[in-house]
C-alpha cells in the first residue's frame, strides 16, 4: 500500500485476549506528544472511536511479514504508521490475527506507558499496565477499532 510513511518513536503491545470464548489479537500504539493529534485524526478518519464497548470495523489495516508487525495502514492507505524496524509479534498473536480476520487496534496517549515498566518482573508489568490502561479508558482517552490483516 502506498501513503505517507510516518516513522516516529512509537511503542507498540501485542496481546492476545479472549471474549465470549474467542481469542482476537489486540495492538496497542502510543506516540509522542508531537504526532500524537495526527495518529488520532489518522484514526478517527479511518473510523476509530472511544474505547467503550466492542470496536468498530474500520478502514485501517495492519501488514505483517516473517512473523513481524510492519505498519498501521490508515484512512485509505493515505497514512501508514510504522515502527522504526518491524517488531516481533508471536506465533499466538499472528493465529488469532489470521483466524479473525484482523486486529483490534488500541491508540493511547502519551504517558500511558508507566514508567520503570520494562524493569519489573513480568506479572507486575502486566498488572501495572493494565492498570494504566484501565484508567486512560475510563478517562476516555482511547481510541479502538477493528482494522484488516495483510501479509507481506
Amino acid at each position: 500500500m502506498a501513503g505517507d510513511a510516518r516513522r516516529a518513536p512509537m511503542v507498540w503491545a501485542f496481546a492476545v485476549r479472549e471474549a465470549a470464548g474467542a481469542l482476537f489479537a489486540e495492538a496497542i500504539v502510543e506516540v509522542g506528544a508531537r504526532l500524537h493529534g495526527e495518529l488520532v485524526a489518522d484514526a478517527v478518519d479511518s473510523g476509530f472511536l472511544l474505547a467503550a464497548g466492542e470496536p468498530p470495523a474500520t478502514t485501517g489495516v495492519v501488514e505483517v511479514g516473517g512473523q513481524r508487525f510492519e505498519r498501521l495502514v490508515l484512512v485509505g492507505g493515505r497514512q501508514v504508521w510504522e515502527p522504526a524496524s518491524g517488531v516481533a509479534v508471536s506465533p499466538g498473536w499472528l493465529s488469532a490475527a489470521e483466524r479473525r480476520g484482523g486486529v483490534v487496534v488500541i491508540v493511547v496517549p502519551p504517558g500511558t506507558w508507566p514508567a520503570g515498566l520494562m524493569g519489573l518482573e513480568p506479572e507486575e508489568r502486566v498488572a501495572a499496565f493494565t492498570r494504566s490502561l484501565d484508567a486512560a479508558r475510563a478517562a476516555g482517552l482511547l481510541l479502538h477499532g477493528m482494522v484488516g490483516i495483510e501479509s507481506r
